[in-house]
């Protein structure tokens, strides 16, 4: 095959991102949606089904995750980049955004039309970000805007969370607003790699404690789910501080340098 056709180790994995993406909506229509519409719903498959859609989204970060790790290791294909970012549109753009629209169509206090708006402003969030990405250097080490795999399990946090049906918009929003804004987030690179894996593998365990309806399932989710939210709204907030304090260093710096 043509160099320009061939399939690296980082390549298959970035195709497991978008395969688990893809599944993720699979059974979030066909375990929540369908059972709803037909009226066959029972409150165990949707919550097995939907522990199961997040827990997929979940397995796509760490394949997203550990695809940059071996490109820079081994190699990537001439399609790398581009394979990248179209498995991250699938599973942090589509199926998150796909499960906030089920969820305005189930949900009992949600309204469905505004469920739907939500749902396309976290779709163009992660587009937009994503061709960003491919459009701007910064320097090494830092991404512009919260990286859509932390993005799309805040906004599956905020679902999960069962909040009133505005503060849940609202927050999709806020999320969604990050995604496209300047804040710069550290790549997940040496230790904080580790930390996030450990955290996603948490993630995986308290999901998985939830669906099998474990004593304390309900309370340990929505403790990990309101973490999750902790951490969206922190982490700005020190890129925040850290950059005025640079700014503030800079200009010390400058007027020192004039000073006789």
């Amino acid at each position: 095959m043509p160099l320009s056709l061939r399939l690296s180790i980082a390549d298959a994995l970035t195709l497991g991102n978008a395969t688990c993406g893809f599944m993720a909506v699979y059974f979030t229509t066909t375990g929540i949606l369908i059972p709803h519409l037909t009226g066959s719903d029972e409150f165990g498959m949707a919550r097995h089904s939907a522990a199961t859609a997040v827990i997929l989204m979940l397995c796509a970060a760490v394949f997203d995750l550990f695809d940059g790790l071996v490109a820079r290791k081994l190699r990537s294909s001439p399609m790398g980049a581009e394979l990248d970012n179209l498995s991250d549109l699938i599973s942090f753009g589509l199926a998150p955004a796909y499960f906030v629209l089920v969820y305005g169509l189930v949900a009992d206090d949600a309204h469905q039309r505004v469920a739907a708006l939500g749902a396309i402003v976290v779709l163009l969030a992660v587009v937009l970000r994503l061709a960003r990405f491919s459009c701007v250097t910064l320097r090494d080490g830092v991404f512009q805007g919260m990286p859509s795999p932390f993005g799309a399990l805040t906004v599956v946090s905020v679902v999960l969370l069962e909040l009133p049906f505005v503060a849940t918009l609202l927050a999709i929003i806020g999320t969604a607003w990050l995604m496209v804004s300047r804040v710069e987030y550290p790549k997940p690179r040496g230790p904080l790699a580790v930390a996030m894996l450990s955290w996603i593998v948490a993630a995986m365990g308290l999901l998985a404690a939830w669906a099998f309806d474990a004593p304390g399932g309900q309370l340990l989710l929505q403790t990990g789910c309101a973490l999750q939210l902790v951490l969206a709204a922190v982490i700005p907030l020190f890129a925040t501080a850290r950059r005025v304090n640079n700014f503030r260093g800079n200009r010390r710096e400058a007027r020192a340098v004039r000073l006789p």
